[in-house]
């Protein structure tokens, strides 16, 4: 009876003093990375910025980038989408980055080099 006792005693004593246990879930993760770093779409304003800036050039949106991916923005990427006759989405997808000429690494040619002999 008494090592039972002094066990649950030590067990109380040690969670006690034990700092509380919070989870990370995915959705934690993503809403911290977005407030730091992200709008409200999880699209990095610097990305939203050039995006905006493309399909000013294509004739989807107009005005000047702001780097918010905001309503005027959503829409002008599903009549994009829509017009390609691809699935209309909110968030860029990688089909559209690249009918606007901003794939994933814009700055790498598209063709490999031929080779020297």
């Amino acid at each position: 009876m008494r090592v039972k006792a002094l066990i649950l005693a030590v067990f109380v004593a040690a969670t006690a003093t034990a700092a509380p246990i919070r989870h990370t879930t995915q959705a934690n993760l993503k809403q911290k990375r977005t407030a730091a770093h992200h709008t409200t779409d999880g699209i990095d304003p610097e990305r939203a910025t050039q995006i905006q800036t493309a399909l000013i050039k294509a004739g989807y949106l107009s005005g000047t980038p702001s780097g918010n991916w905001d309503a005027d923005s959503i829409a002008a990427m599903q009549k994009l989408q829509n017009d390609q006759g691809w699935q209309t989405k909110i968030v860029p997808d990688a089909r559209a980055l690249i009918f606007l000429g901003l794939g994933p690494h814009p700055d790498t040619p598209t063709t490999p080099p031929t080779p020297q002999q």
